[in-house]
C-alpha cells in the first residue's frame, strides 16, 4: 500500500515558518540557538521579513516548498567566512541551512540569494 499526506499537513509546518520569521542571519557558523544565530555566530542580519517574504507552492520533486526571497544589500556587521544562514523569530531560532563559504568584510554589505526549504511526500 502507498503512503500518502494531505498537502495541509506540510503547509502548517512551512507556514508556521513564513508567519513567525522576523529576521534572517548570516553566519560564521551552525548556530544551535537564538543567542548564537543573532550575536556569537552573526555576520549580517535582516529584520523585518513578513509572510510577504515567502512563497508556498509545490516541491520541486514532490511534497511542499516554502521559497524565501532574497534579500539585497544587508550591511555586513562583522567580518568573517559565511557557513549558514538562519531563520528567527522574536527569541527563537526557527531554521538553519548551509551556505556556499564566503568571506565578508564587515562595513560591506551581502545579499541572501533566494533559497527553498522543501518537505517531501511521505514515502
Amino acid at each position: 500500500m502507498a503512503k500518502w499526506q494531505l498537502d495541509t499537513i506540510l503547509d502548517q509546518a512551512l507556514e508556521y515558518i513564513a508567519n513567525n520569521v522576523t529576521q534572517e542571519t548570516v553566519c560564521s557558523a551552525q548556530p544551535a540557538n537564538y543567542t548564537e544565530a543573532v550575536t556569537t555566530f552573526m555576520l549580517a542580519r535582516k529584520t523585518g521579513l513578513t509572510s510577504g517574504s515567502f512563497t508556498l507552492g509545490n516541491g520541486d520533486t514532490s511534497g511542499r516548498k516554502l521559497s524565501i526571497g532574497q534579500q539585497p544589500t544587508i550591511p555586513v556587521s562583522n567580518g568573517g567566512t559565511a557557513t549558514h544562514v538562519a531563520l528567527c523569530s522574536g527569541s527563537v531560532l526557527l531554521y538553519v541551512t548551509t551556505c556556499t563559504p564566503q568571506p565578508i568584510t564587515g562595513g560591506n554589505t551581502v545579499t541572501i540569494p533566494a533559497w527553498d526549504i522543501e518537505i517531501a511526500d511521505a514515502s
